[in-house]
């Protein structure tokens, strides 16, 4: 399986996602000569650009080559722009995480050396997040949205929570818990959503049962988004469902020092998508000033995903390459862009962290 090629489908997106996805491509084909992975790029057209061509933001085909693809590079879209949904404006990331089943966000968040965090305090956590259930309007009934009005005067939102859709998300937890620290909290509501986040904590104490080498805590939402900014370092792996875990995220990300650094990758039981934890910023788009680097890192997390599945040994390694070329340019002022306080391009940040990737030692 090694030698076999890597089929992977690049959706640039909108905003700021063609520049970011064209720095990400140069660092995974530095990535791909290094360890000669076989990568191979195929590109499809999803958002405006979709849009304006076949009148839809997330056209048929692209779910097709999704499917077939052996992993997925999503570039931010602007789906808060859209059009209603029956005139084309679907939110191509919901789509890819509704259709190919993507259950599990998982986005870490850790402090960079030569980078202090926001809080003072370094930290090294993974958020584990519920990706196709809870308050998600476009991804939580089969047909129609999760969200309508009664009258004009009335708007109704549906919580889904399901026992399978909790116990498999609680074991994605556990089982990259027995990778890091062995500790993983589960985050909740139950005090107030008695009975959808009761099923929720069901569940994940059913899997915490099994994993008797993990320490398991539970925290309410509130106090835990207290907690974070107070000291993260109490905290390994964190499991919630989809809108605590969205906000969580963001949260920890920042703290860690910045979202621009935030990757994050949508994987499920066949496919997964590498996509950055932050938006489009349409207000800077083309201007060449954008950060790559969290794209960036969730191509790595993509390659790490693809070489546990296939017992790739120079994937994991690669995608372990890319990380550690990312803490090296970013360590130094002058390897930053504006955001992060430095002048440094988005295609000039992309070029030195290929260079850095093709000059890590084995």
């Amino acid at each position: 399986m090694a030698n076999e090629k890597i089929d992977i489908l690049v959706l640039e997106g909108d905003g700021i996602g063609p520049e970011i996805t064209a720095a990400t491509l140069a660092v995974l084909r530095a990535t791909g000569a290094k360890f000669v992975l076989g990568l191979t790029f195929e590109s499809a057209v999803v958002g405006w650009a979709a849009h304006k061509a076949v009148g839809t933001t997330f056209p048929d085909s692209v779910e097709v080559a999704a499917k077939a693809a052996d992993g997925v590079l999503l570039g931010p879209v602007s789906h808060n722009d859209y059009p209603p949904r029956e005139q084309g404006g679907l939110n191509p990331s919901g789509e890819l995480r509704k259709r190919l089943d993507l259950y599990a966000n998982i986005r870490p968040a850790r402090s960079r050396e030569g980078f202090p965090p926001r809080c003072g305090k370094p930290l090294d956590l993974v958020i584990v997040r519920e990706n196709t259930e809870g308050f998600y309007a476009d991804r939580n009934m089969h047909q129609g949205s999760g969200e309508f009005m009664p009258t004009p005067d009335l708007a109704l939102a549906v919580r889904k929570v399901t026992r399978a859709g909790s116990t498999r998300i609680a074991e994605a937890a556990f089982k990259l818990a027995m990778q890091r620290r062995k500790h993983v909290t589960a985050v909740h509501k139950a005090n107030v959503l008695r009975v959808s986040d009761g099923l929720y904590l069901e569940c994940v104490r059913a899997v915490a049962a099994r994993y008797s080498q993990v320490k398991y805590e539970e925290r309410i939402i509130d106090a835990m988004a207290a907690l974070l900014i107070r000291d993260a370092r109490a905290f390994d792996v964190i499991v919630t469902t989809n809108m605590f875990g969205d906000i969580l995220s963001d949260e920890a990300s920042e703290i860690a020092g910045s979202l621009g650094l935030a990757a994050s990758l949508n994987a499920g039981s066949h496919h997964a998508v590498a996509q950055a934890q932050h938006g489009s910023a349409p207000d800077i788009a083309g201007k060449n000033i954008a950060n790559p680097a969290s794209l960036i890192g969730s191509a790595a997390m993509l390659l790490a995903w693809l070489g546990e599945r296939r017992g790739d040994g120079k994937l994991v390694r690669a995608g372990a390459a890319i990380e550690a070329a990312l803490d090296r340019v970013i360590a130094k002022p002058d390897g930053r862009t504006p955001d992060l306080g430095g002048k440094l391009g988005t295609e000039a940040f992309g070029a030195l962290v290929a260079k850095a990737v093709a000059e890590i030692k084995e």
